[in-house]
């Protein structure tokens, strides 16, 4: 397999790697939430758009593919932060197997 060619210059995306951390609700429940683990460069590239409807409201979901440096502690349901924006890490492989970049893939839903 040959390596990929990726002009590092095309991950101009600041985004936050944020890994999920529960938290008790001292009730014996807990509430969910996310830690920010690294904040790094990436390259977003939209894939598919779908529309809904959930409890009359159109929801949208994009899916995309990330590419960022390889990281060893990527998990799937960890998640990239820009801003507002938030992008669910669904799956993870390495292109070349260089263990150079990693492309995710990602959904972010929104209204």
């Amino acid at each position: 397999m040959s390596a990929i060619a990726l002009d590092p210059g095309q991950m101009s995306a600041r985004l936050d790697l944020e890994m999920r951390s529960d938290v008790g609700d001292g009730q014996g429940g807990i509430v969910q939430g996310f830690i920010t683990v690294a904040s790094l460069w990436a390259r977003i590239e939209p894939v598919a758009m779908a529309e809904e409807e959930r409890a009359d409201e159109a929801v949208f979901t994009v899916t995309h593919r990330i590419w960022i440096r390889f990281r060893a502690d990527l998990e799937a349901g960890m998640r990239f932060r820009k801003g507002g924006r938030i992008f669910t890490v669904r799956a993870f492989y390495d292109p070349d197997e260089t263990r150079r970049y990693v492309v995710c893939r990602c959904v972010e839903e929104g209204r």
